[in-house]
C-alpha cells in the first residue's frame, strides 16, 4: 500500500509533531509537502491543558501554519459530545483552565456544585486533591454521568512523564463504586467521526499517524481509517513487537513518509 494514496492526514502532535517547543524530524517537509499537493492535514490531540487556540499558537511559534479548525483536543470533542445530548447540561469539571473553556466556548454550561451536575467532565488535573476527588465521586454517586475525556495514563514531559487523566479518573470511580459512563478522547469512535465530519473525508482515504498503539493506533482499528506508527514518541520498536494493535505502516519518523510525496 501506498502511504500518499489519502486525501486526509491526521496528525497526533506530541511524539509525532513535537516535542516540546521542536519540531521532530521530517514534520516541515511533509505538512508543507501535503498542503501542496492538496490534502487535508488536521492535528488530533487527546490533550485537555491546552485549548486548540493554545494548540495552534504552539504549532505557528513552530513555523507551521495550522487554522483552528485543523485542530480537535480531547477537550474540546467532550464539549462537542455534551453539546448533543438532549437533557439541560450542566458540567462540573476536573481538570484545568483549558478543558473549562473547551467547554465553555461550546455553551455548555459548567457549575461549582457537584451536587447539582448532570455530567462530570475529567481531564488532566495537576493539582488534583482528596477534596476533588471526593466531590467528583459525589457528583457521579448523584447521578452525574461519567464523562473521561482521554484514557492516557501518562503524558511525556521535558525531562520525563507526568500521570495524566486515567489515574484521576480511576480514583474517582473506585471512590464512587461507579464505572466510568463515555471515553470521549482517541481511541473511541466519537472522536474520530468527529475528525472525520470535519475533514469532509471518507474513512477509507483517511490516514492516522501518531506515537500510541494504544489511543492513536487503536482509534484506526476501531474505524475504517488506516493507521501509521511513528517511532519518535511513547511506542518504541520493543512495544511495537510486543503488542496485538497492528499499524498499516511503521515510520522511524516522519521523513520516512516525505520519501513517499
Amino acid at each position: 500500500m501506498d502511504p500518499s494514496r489519502y486525501e486526509a492526514y491526521f496528525f497526533d502532535l506530541d511524539g509525532t509533531i513535537y516535542t516540546g517547543s521542536e519540531l521532530l524530524p521530517g514534520v516541515n517537509e511533509v505538512i508543507s509537502r501535503l498542503i501542496q499537493l492538496g490534502k487535508k492535514v488536521m492535528y488530533l490531540t487527546n490533550t485537555t491543558i491546552y485549548t486548540r487556540e493554545e494548540c495552534r499558537d504552539r504549532l505557528q511559534a513552530m513555523g507551521l501554519e495550522p487554522s483552528v479548525d485543523d485542530i480537535l483536543t480531547a477537550g474540546y470533542v467532550s464539549g462537542m459530545y455534551l453539546k448533543e445530548q438532549q437533557e439541560d447540561v450542566r458540567a462540573f469539571v476536573i481538570g484545568e483552565r483549558a478543558l473549562e473553556q473547551e467547554l465553555d466556548v461550546l455553551d455548555i454550561i459548567l457549575t461549582d456544585n457537584p451536587m447539582e451536575a448532570t455530567h462530570l467532565v475529567v481531564g488532566l488535573d495537576r493539582e488534583f486533591s482528596y477534596a476533588k476527588m471526593t466531590a467528583g465521586m459525589n457528583a457521579v454517586r448523584n447521578g452525574a454521568r461519567f464523562i473521561v475525556a482521554n484514557p492516557d495514563p501518562f503524558c511525556p514531559v521535558p525531562g520525563g512523564i507526568i500521570p495524566d487523566s486515567w489515574p484521576i479518573a480511576k480514583a474517582i470511580e473506585a471512590a464512587s463504586t461507579l464505572d466510568i459512563s463515555v471515553m470521549t478522547g482517541k481511541p473511541s469512535t466519537y472522536y474520530i467521526d468527529r475528525a472525520l465530519q470535519l475533514s469532509d473525508v471518507d474513512a477509507g482515504r483517511c490516514l492516522m499517524i501518531g506515537d500510541r498503539l494504544e489511543t492513536d493506533i487503536m482509534m484506526g482499528v476501531n474505524s475504517a481509517v488506516h493507521t501509521a506508527l511513528v517511532l519518535t514518541g511513547v511506542t518504541g520498536s520493543e512495544g511495537l513487537l510486543k503488542s496485538a494493535i497492528v499499524p498499516h505502516y511503521v515510520f522511524s519518523t516522519l521523513e520516512d513518509l516525505l520519501k513517499w510525496l
